[in-house]
């Protein structure tokens, strides 16, 4: 650009020169026709290009340094010149309007799902998306969130119905017929007591501490004392194990009839704890304490941890980027651009927002060009509108001597004429 403004204020000199030459030239010929010509269109060419030169050079600054009225236009009316510029800006160039206008004509998500598209696959957005999620991870405050996650699962377990739960524990039990088995849970377990050599001895000598205990008169008192010596502790344990193992085997057998009566008697039980209030409300209370007393914080607080180490070390996994970060990118976008509405809807939001944004933030357009030009003295701003338009500028001095000439020749032609 500089080199431009250089050649084109040559030229503009060179022009100047030439006709300035070519009048003193002319002098010793103007008593002649052809010189008379001449002389007179080199002279008015001096002249044109001379007063052009002084209306170019007074847009910028002072003529010779002379500071003639009316010269130097452009230092002496920059702030009325910069609120011109500004005013052409926002209410003709780039007025509301026309930039709305300008924005409605862009497919914004056209565009926005071409670029996503093409820059997920390069190395470094992938290594950001990685170092963002990481990132986003590690700046879990567990701590922070302990308390709101213990808080929330009492909230939840307290509202809890027993009501809803108890009945399908209930119908589970028979189903899967966890009486029976616990039945025969309590069986075996009395069945391998009674077994015992201990057992024996010590149901005979209950026996016969209570035998001797008895309080009888005349003849009971007698066959009391009579059977007492003819039995001891052995024999009574003996005959008292017998009769539990026995009764323990009928019930063993799942055919017995007293077996089947108490499961129907354990069965009926089950079934009228459904409607029994009592028990819900017992079981309600029950809950409540153990809700009120129970602090699971630490183990919460660990957990977290636990699952925040383990997803910052799955993040870290070379298949992580491909088997889950761009399938669920690409799906998302196959998605929307597949959903005329969706993709619509997206136009739509990101043009109301630059419209927000433009209706917002259009007068700091002004604002912006206004900062930038006081940041600029008198001297850059003036180097700067010659390096932009001084070669238009040149050529308007180089055309008025051009033009300056041919009209005084034919000025001068026509004088000679008449």
């Amino acid at each position: 650009m500089l080199k431009q403004k250089n050649k084109s204020q040559h030229l503009a000199t060179i022009s100047l020169a030439i006709m300035g030459i070519g009048f003193v030239v002319t002098i010793p010929l103007q008593h002649s026709f052809l010189g008379s010509i001449l002389q007179g269109g080199f002279e008015a060419g001096l002249v044109g290009g001379l007063a052009d030169w002084f209306a170019v050079t007074a847009l910028f600054r002072h003529p010779l340094g002379v500071p003639i009225p009316h010269t130097a236009l452009l230092p002496k009316n920059r702030k009325r010149i910069i609120a011109g510029i500004i005013s052409m800006l926002e209410n003709d160039w780039l007025t509301k309007e026309s930039i709305r206008k300008k924005i409605d004509t862009i497919p914004f998500a056209t565009k926005l799902f071409t670029v996503i598209n093409q820059q997920i696959r390069t190395t470094v957005v992938q290594t950001y998306l990685l170092n963002l999620i990481k990132g986003l991870i590690q700046k879990v405050e567990i701590a922070k969130i302990t308390p709101m996650i213990e808080k929330e699962l009492k909230s939840r377990l307290n509202e809890w119905d027993i009501k809803d739960y108890l009945p399908l524990l209930i119908d589970q039990v028979t189903n899967r017929k966890y009486d029976e088995k616990t039945l025969d849970f309590i069986l075996n377990e009395i069945d391998e007591w009674a077994k015992k050599d201990s057992t024996k001895y010590k149901l005979g000598g209950m026996a016969v501490e209570a035998v001797e205990n008895i309080k009888a008169d005349g003849f009971m008192q007698f066959a009391l004392k009579s059977f007492s010596n003819l039995v001891n502790e052995e024999k009574l344990g003996n005959i008292i194990q017998n009769l539990i193992l026995k009764g323990v085997a009928s019930y063993q057998d799942p055919y017995n009839q007293n077996r089947q009566n108490l499961l129907i008697h354990i069965h009926k039980k089950l079934e009228s704890i459904k409607s029994d209030e009592k028990i819900y409300e017992e079981l309600t209370n029950f809950k409540a304490q153990i809700l009120f007393k129970w602090e699971p914080s630490e183990k919460i607080s660990n957990l977290l941890t636990e699952i925040k180490q383990k997803l910052i070390s799955f993040v870290d996994e070379p298949t992580f980027m491909d088997n889950y970060v761009l399938p669920f990118v690409f799906n998302r976008l196959d998605d929307f651009q597949s959903n005329p509405e969706k993709v619509h809807s997206i136009e739509n939001w990101i043009k109301q927002q630059l419209s927000s944004f433009v209706d917002q933030n259009h007068a700091k357009i002004g604002k912006l060009v206004q900062e930038n030009l006081d940041r600029l003295d008198n001297k850059t701003l003036i180097n700067m509108v010659e390096n932009n338009v001084g070669k238009d500028l040149q050529w308007i001095r180089v055309n008025g001597a051009v033009c300056g000439f041919l009209i005084g020749l034919i000025l001068v032609g026509i004088r000679a004429f008449f």
